[in-house]
């Protein structure tokens, strides 16, 4: 683990072009996961709407230890589904029973000649002095994160709860930052796929995160604070928000890991190393019928954090498969909150 500030010379960040990182993907296809695959991309009208009754997926297990794209209108939460926290409103975000959009900005970084996209948000009140604390939320495979903020119900991977994550992030103060994988977001992360799950620092991810913090420590993406950060994401992402939790000691306050697990896992093959007790605390949401990203694996994770007497929260809902659960925004605020 390196320092928190540490910087790679600018001819070390990503020497391997994305070409390659696609076919490396592609190469492990067969193993349905090694992307750490969250499947196809969610249109803004994917999937078919589900009954607003069927809201609750049943009882969850808790275990404790050690740039704008379009004007929305304001939002109307006194209309919005039992799910939606109606006492954090924004004007940011629409919201009723079936669909949750909200406002988006986009930047545009060049990482050795290579074009990322990153959008963002910030919460709809002055910044406090220092900036505001910011998530950086990770997509999934093939799931670009320009469209993590429009979820209907009944998209895939749960993304009517993604994008309701989004909207209580920024009701409650934070600010939400969501970059691109590579190819527009069609790929997945390199952080679990060869040779960069054993090789990071000369992965085009790894150039692209140290250009995303550069970026936030100039101002390019708003008055965010440098020193607040938290990660959370969804399978790839899941493993995303590992990969930066372990490599860029000190950055992150805490994480949410969806349907993930360590940084260098795939699916249901799983190896957690030996943990540092500086790890930053962490919660996991699982799907309890995910067998894309057994829960089994998330749980290795979770004991090795015990072992070193880290904080940890693992919250599983037995109805869910691979996605976001529908508690999961109220629990990320609660758990960054802390």
């Amino acid at each position: 683990m390196g320092h928190p500030r540490s910087r790679a010379p600018r001819s070390q960040r990503g020497g391997v072009s994305g070409f390659v990182a696609s076919r490396a993907c592609v190469l492990f296809v067969t193993l349905a996961v090694a992307c750490a695959g969250s499947g196809a991309a969610s249109g803004v009208d994917a999937g078919a709407s589900l009954d607003a009754g069927a809201i609750d997926a049943g009882p969850v297990d808790v275990a404790d230890a050690a740039s704008d794209d379009a004007a929305l209108a304001d939002a109307d939460v006194e209309d919005a589904a039992a799910r939606v926290d109606a006492s954090l409103p924004t004007p940011l975000c629409e919201v009723d029973a079936r669909r949750i959009a909200c406002v988006r900005r986009t930047s545009v970084l060049d990482v050795d000649g290579v074009e990322r996209a990153v959008h963002f948000q910030w919460p709809s009140t002055d910044p406090p002095a220092g900036g505001f604390p910011t998530v950086l939320l990770f997509q999934g495979s093939a799931s670009p994160a320009g469209l993590a903020w429009v979820g209907e119900r009944g998209g895939a991977f749960g993304a009517y709860f993604q994008a309701d994550v989004i909207r209580a992030l920024l009701a409650a103060g934070f600010a939400v930052v969501t970059p691109e994988a590579s190819f527009g977001g069609a790929g997945a992360w390199n952080t679990n796929v060869a040779p960069w799950n054993v090789a990071w620092e000369s992965s085009p991810d790894h150039a692209f995160v140290l250009a995303l913090f550069d970026a936030i420590e100039r101002g390019e993406l708003g008055e965010l604070d440098s020193d607040t950060l938290y990660a959370a994401g969804l399978s790839s992402g899941g493993y995303m928000s590992s990969r930066v939790a372990v490599t860029y000691e000190g950055r992150f306050r805490r994480i949410a890991i969806a349907s993930g697990s360590y940084a260098t896992c795939a699916g249901s093959f799983c190896t957690v190393p030996t943990l540092d007790a500086t790890h930053p605390p962490t919660l996991f949401l699982h799907g309890g019928l995910d067998l894309v990203v057994p829960p089994s694996t998330m749980r290795l994770y979770a004991d090795e954090l015990s072992r070193r007497g880290v904080e940890h929260e693992i919250v599983v809902d037995p109805a869910v498969d691979h996605a976001w659960i529908p508690t999961s925004a109220e629990h990320v605020v609660s758990f960054f909150r802390r």
